[in-house]
């Protein structure tokens, strides 16, 4: 028997994979994390299939509902919102697992900066602009960020920044990056990414608290920062340069 910890996307319905569908719908039981999985998910479960919202459930319960199962000769699914390599507690769970002899499978999921993206029409790395993105967050109310990964530390390198979990603590965050990025660089703010109350709102630095404060955006938010947001101009990627060697492919 398996426990398949499923990537349930950002939070439109069909931005989930085949896999992570398929897998949904053969597994006779079914942890989701509450109001952060699309309820249209449940759908693709079987008839019959044991449904758990894990929502205010403590970490032993979790997993004593997916090792009780497993005793049982059930298949489960444990479905997290976005992907589960990113800020998903999903390692915790692993961890559990493996000291109770469960075996386990991670189906990747649409992660929110890329939803998020997305919605901005705009790709995160773009020639001669920008060719790296630092996804990150910050260290209020949540676990302790390690020594050399502050958020001042990680902005001194000027790449695109995208920031989960700080939408709430906008005054940390711009007194952190500002000095290393400016007032007048390019910020976006995309909130709800995919959902039907998605939030969008393009920006600087020096404006994105005020403008998040207007909208009255403070949760389930990605904040980009950097240059490649407003990038034109641009020279063409060598994929499309005339001097590639194109004949191996």
């Amino acid at each position: 028997m398996t426990v398949y910890f499923v990537g349930a996307g950002p939070g439109a319905a069909d931005l989930i994979t085949l896999r992570g569908r398929d897998v949904i719908a053969r597994c006779s039981v079914c942890l989701y994390a509450g109001s952060l999985v699309p309820v249209e998910l449940l759908d693709y479960c079987p008839e019959g299939a044991e449904l758990i919202n894990t929502a205010r459930m403590p970490l032993a319960e979790i997993v004593k509902h997916m090792v009780d199962a497993d005793r049982a000769g059930s298949d489960v699914a444990r479905l997290h919102s976005g992907d589960p390599s990113l800020y998903s507690a999903v390692a915790e769970q692993v961890r559990q697992l493996g000291a109770h002899g469960v075996n386990y499978q991670i189906v990747p999921g649409v992660p929110a900066f890329a939803a998020a993206a997305a919605a901005l029409g705009r790709e995160l790395t773009v020639p001669g602009v920008g060719q790296s993105v630092l996804i990150t967050r910050i260290a209020v109310q949540a676990s302790a960020m390690p020594p050399g990964e502050e958020l001042a530390q990680l902005a001194a390198t000027g790449v695109t920044l995208a920031l989960h979990l700080a939408a709430a603590h906008m005054d940390k965050v711009v007194e952190a990056i500002e000095p290393h990025y400016g007032a007048d660089c390019p910020a976006a703010v995309v909130a709800f990414a995919s959902r039907e109350n998605e939030v969008i709102l393009r920006t600087t630095v020096g404006m994105l608290r005020d403008r998040m404060a207007e909208a009255g955006v403070t949760k389930t938010a990605v904040i980009f920062v950097g240059r490649v947001l407003s990038a034109e101009g641009f020279p063409d990627s060598y994929l499309y340069s005339a001097a590639r060697n194109r004949t191996s492919h």
